[in-house]
């Protein structure tokens, strides 16, 4: 049985049928947050453009290079205790430029063989904020049509990944990208 069946705010999370009584909201389900761009870069946003260049700098829903640094757009999958879900933060990892290269080139069809590389956090994860950056392996997606995913290699980041963040967690997380979702599931 799914723990987080008993919670009523996880009840309304998952009621597609629910409506918040101030506001009329409904939500059916988990909805995963995301980083348009690595925090380091300084340009404009892709906003509905497909490719935004910048000079050398390149920006796209996949990919991008700026200055020397390659970086890939992935997913930091963190299981949420007490149910079978996964939250999942698209958010951007730096790559060395020969593994950069090769999953570039693997994204592309040609099979080079990509299995992982080392890899550098590149965005501030609200509840995993860090003054350091953040040791990673990215792994290539199981099935096509996803993204790569980032696992940390040790800290809370890592922790959370191997034990599963609380649903309050979550509703923090969510809080701190500007849903705040907790008034609208008190019922």
């Amino acid at each position: 049985m799914n723990l987080l069946a008993l919670d009523s705010r996880w009840q309304r999370l998952n009621d597609p049928d629910y409506a918040c009584k101030c506001c009329g909201r409904s939500f059916g389900g988990i909805v995963d947050m995301g980083f348009g761009q690595p925090d380091c870069w300084p340009h404009d946003t892709l906003n509905s453009r497909d490719t935004l260049a910048v000079g050398d700098d390149l920006l796209t829903a996949d990919l991008c290079v700026f200055e020397d640094l390659r970086f890939v757009h992935c997913v930091v999958p963190l299981p949420i205790r007490g149910s079978d879900e996964v939250f999942l933060f698209g958010a951007w990892a730096s790559l060395a430029v020969e593994d950069f290269k090769a999953y570039a080139l693997d994204a592309t069809g040609e099979e080079t063989g990509f299995a992982g590389a080392a890899a550098w956090l590149m965005n501030d994860l609200p509840l995993f904020e860090n003054d350091e950056l953040i040791a990673c392996d990215l792994k290539p997606a199981e099935s096509g049509g996803e993204r790569p995913h980032l696992t940390a290699q040790s800290g809370t980041l890592a922790q959370a990944q191997a034990d599963g963040i609380s649903f309050d967690q979550l509703l923090e997380i969510y809080a701190a990208c500007g849903e705040d979702l907790r008034p609208h599931l008190m019922g």
